[in-house]
């Protein structure tokens, strides 16, 4: 499943081919050089996976990894390591830390892809029946019920799955394909662009309690519910 990929790795020549490697795997890679670099790119979206390298100018990757298992909003983002640091002590201090996953360079694409897949899979939210609310906005996929501000809003069917699925995903930039895969699911094939027109169609529903603005437009990524 394609997923937005932080890749914070300072050497460039290494940078590049994992990079060209996820994004062979239809992922969408975001590329920071340093932890500095890669705290920016956070800040602005979270991504759905950290490849983060231990060893970087300034600020470690164990550094990194700490201050974002520190802070409530990317705390569950997975991370996974890449060092070349190979000792028992070092892989227990970067699991410690918070990685999800440690791999020793030099590792293989196959690997990688392998670890991602599995992180992913052990990381991704399931799927409740558990009342989500989120800025007075208040969804029931047990009675198939949302209310706004204690206003019934009403939504047809995709527009409830999709917003159930940006309600349970706050803050996380989804691509119109990984919309596709969530929402819609992956034996569907539609359109990428039909995504567009049910955003519009769920803006416009929640307009009457002012809940349109949590839906975001990313330009040139996707689009997120943001809450901030």
């Amino acid at each position: 499943m394609p997923a937005n990929i932080l890749l914070v790795e300072d050497e460039p020549a290494i940078q590049e081919l994992i990079a060209f490697n996820l994004q062979q795997a239809g992922h969408h890679v975001l590329r920071a050089d340093s932890a500095e670099a890669g705290m920016s790119v956070v800040r602005n979206a979270l991504p759905d996976l950290i490849l983060l390298d231990w060893m970087l100018p300034g600020m470690s990757g164990i550094e990194f990894a700490k201050k974002i298992r520190s802070d409530e909003r990317t705390r569950q983002v997975p991370v996974i390591m890449l060092t070349a640091r190979s000792e028992e002590t070092d892989k227990i201090n970067g699991l410690e830390t918070g990685a999800d996953d440690y791999i020793t360079k030099p590792f293989s694409p196959r690997e990688l892809q392998a670890r991602i897949k599995a992180v992913l899979r052990r990381r991704a939210p399931q799927m409740t029946d558990d009342l989500v609310e989120v800025k007075g906005l208040s969804l029931d996929p047990a009675t198939h019920r949302v209310n706004g501000n204690g206003q019934p809003i009403d939504l047809g069917p995709t527009e409830f799955r999709l917003l159930h699925f940006f309600m349970t995903h706050p803050e996380r930039v989804h691509s119109r394909a990984q919309l596709l895969d969530h929402v819609w699911g992956d034996h569907v094939f539609v359109e990428e662009r039909t995504v567009d027109v049910h955003i519009r169609r769920l803006r416009s529903a929640l307009e009457a309690t002012r809940h349109d603005a949590l839906i975001q437009t990313v330009r040139g990524t996707g689009y997120r519910l943001s809450a901030l």
